[in-house]
């Protein structure tokens, strides 16, 4: 499964990280560097254990963490339909 910005989904990068720009309702979404490197790795094709494997050894934290973070911020993505799969 690879993962996608949803086609009304704009995305800019900030000094803080990231903003996405739901075309549809107006509404956007801040993420920070930390959201913004995982969503990238996402796009780029990495598996959401790939993504969280690269997570805990640029942030230094252990693997279970990073591998929840992950899903969370999949999960939220998900929800507000700024990401599609394929």
């Amino acid at each position: 499964m690879t993962y996608d910005l949803s086609p009304d989904v704009t995305a800019t990068e900030t000094a803080d990280g990231l903003v996405l720009l739901d075309l549809r309702s107006g509404r956007y979404w801040q993420l920070n560097p930390t959201a913004s490197g995982v969503l990238g790795s996402l796009l780029a094709g990495a598996s959401p254990d790939e993504a969280a494997r690269e997570l805990s050894d640029r942030a230094g934290i252990p693997a279970e963490r990073s591998a929840g973070d992950v899903r969370q911020l999949i999960r939220g993505l998900r929800d507000h339909r700024l990401v599609v799969t394929r």
